[in-house]
């Protein structure tokens, strides 16, 4: 009964640390943070982003950054990850995309979704998923493997065909796709 009565009185205050977060002030912000790095865990995530999202003085979108960066829960993934995988997020993609690959989290099992972002966006998002790919650990599933030489492949294709790429993001893809095949012999 004891451990209910402290998980409630945990959520109750969580809630009432994101409540402050949302206010949107830049002390409230900071000192949230400071709060969720010893109550917290992987539920905030998306809520800080949010606020993230909606706009921030630059010292609390810094203090925002550090927390996401300090994360070193591996189920953060995945709600980093929707975050990515979200278009209503494109303004907080590129500094999200530098936490991670500063984080000590492995995100090896996302190379397929990296490689997607790669190819779907512009040169510097390109740069940011190769740094990240460069950095996972693996082992990767010759699956995940298989699925993002796939993506390049059909990048590739299109790029053949209508030449509409900058021709910078189209090296950048290339030492993704090179990256890929040193991972592919690896699986085997």
């Amino acid at each position: 009964m004891a451990s209910a009565e402290r998980a409630e009185e945990r959520k109750a205050k969580i809630k009432a640390i994101l409540k402050d977060i949302n206010t949107g002030e830049e002390k409230k912000i900071i000192d949230g943070l400071k709060a969720l790095k010893v109550n917290g865990d992987d539920n905030v995530i998306a809520p800080i982003i949010d606020v993230w999202k909606k706009g921030v003085s630059p010292k609390a979108e810094k203090e925002i950054i550090a927390f996401i960066g300090d994360i070193k829960s591996s189920s953060s993934a995945q709600s980093i990850m929707d975050v990515l995988l979200d278009d209503d997020y494109q303004e907080v993609h590129m500094p999200l995309l530098t936490t991670i690959w500063n984080s000590k989290v492995d995100y090896s099992e996302y190379i397929v979704d990296f490689v997607s972002i790669a190819v779907h966006n512009d040169f510097m998002v390109a740069l940011e998923c190769l740094t990240i790919i460069e950095n996972m650990e693996g082992p990767f599933e010759e699956h995940h493997i298989l699925d993002a030489e796939i993506i390049l492949r059909e990048f590739a294709e299109n790029h053949n065909e209508n030449k509409t790429e900058d021709e910078k993001k189209v090296a950048m893809i290339l030492e993704i796709s090179n990256l890929l095949k040193t991972f592919d012999s690896q699986t085997m």
